[in-house]
């Protein structure tokens, strides 16, 4: 495993972040693991060197959190490992359960280093956007996270460019903490963040950690062109449904086509090209089945051709903007 700076910051993460979203018990998506099926994939990521995991406030009702933290503490020491999670859907009751107002974040920093029961994350993210609350308020509590030593670094997920710039200005101008990730939705059949989001987070040195790297399933083969789906996952991810068009199953069988050539699964393929992008950083990758940590570990040494690039990427057709909310 490589491990790399995230963006223009000292914090050094491996090249795969394992998503914890799939972990938690007694969720209520039925293809969410408990801890003790989770633990042996958690395990093989981290002997495979992933030192970088991601969850949210919002998986399974803030149980992925809990999962998290104890799974990630039988593993390792904490300044071995990189935690990252996010703030912004509801999470608590009424008006101001969800957003991010200063009353949200704040609430919700505590609540999620109480289920974690970690002292701080190193990573604290906003999940969206809220257009109901002032940017300045939200870069300024952020900061507050940040002095009060509840969280190393902020980061943000996926909106325009536009929004991410305005904050970046709204943090420099009041002399706050800067956004120093873009947690964004990118992969070989949705690649509209390669107009502006991507170069922009090249140019302001910004790590890129790409969500839904394998487009829910899409590269792999679970959900296919005649409408099948062959995993638990894929018959119950409602919001996958709404991401992809059906063009997208000619990028995934030419990614099929390429992979079967090698010897090597779709999955590796898949993310060997993501992981060679300029500006990305670390795919954040599920995984329900140990050879899904094994995929992800190969393809961060798996060297694609020019022409197998040109070849995986000729097909791609252009999408609306998806992913935002």
């Amino acid at each position: 495993m490589q491990y790399v700076n995230l963006g223009a910051t000292g914090l050094r993460v491996s090249r795969v972040c394992l998503g914890m979203m799939s972990y938690a018990n007694n969720s209520e998506r039925p293809w969410v693991l408990d801890e003790d099926q989770a633990e042996p994939i958690v395990r093989a990521a981290a002997e495979g060197g992933v030192t970088f995991y991601d969850t949210a406030d919002v998986y399974s009702g803030g149980a992925s959190e809990i999962a998290t933290g104890r799974l990630l503490g039988k593993i390792f020491s904490r300044e071995e490992v990189v935690v990252a999670t996010k703030v912004h859907g509801q999470t608590m009751l009424g008006e101001n359960g969800r957003g991010l107002s200063r009353k949200h974040v704040m609430a919700s920093i505590d609540a999620s280093l109480e289920r974690l029961d970690m002292d701080y994350v190193d990573l604290y993210q906003i999940h969206r956007w809220d257009p109901r609350t002032p940017i300045e308020e939200t870069m300024a509590a952020l900061h507050d996270v940040v002095r009060a030593g509840k969280a190393r670094y902020i980061g943000a997920s996926s909106m325009f460019a536009w929004q991410f710039a305005k904050a970046q200005h709204a943090a420099d101008a009041g002399g706050w903490t800067r956004f120093v990730s873009m947690q964004n939705h990118y992969n070989l059949v949705y690649r509209e963040e390669e107009r502006e989001m991507i170069p922009q987070c090249i140019d302001q040195g910004v790590g890129v950690i790409p969500w839904s790297p394998l487009a829910r399933g899409l590269l792999t083969g679970t959900r296919t062109r005649d409408g099948g789906k062959h995993t638990v996952r894929a018959s119950t991810d409602v919001y996958g449904d709404s991401l992809y068009r059906p063009e997208d199953f000619d990028v995934a069988e030419r990614a099929a086509a390429i992979a079967a050539a090698r010897g090597v699964p779709a999955a590796q393929v898949a993310l060997a090209w993501l992981l060679h992008r300029p500006g990305v950083t670390a795919p954040i990758v599920g995984a329900t089945r140990p050879g899904h940590i094994q995929d992800a570990i190969a393809a961060e040494q798996l060297d694609l051709s020019d022409d197998e690039i040109r070849r995986l990427e000729e097909l791609y057709v252009p999408h609306a903007v998806a992913g935002h909310s």
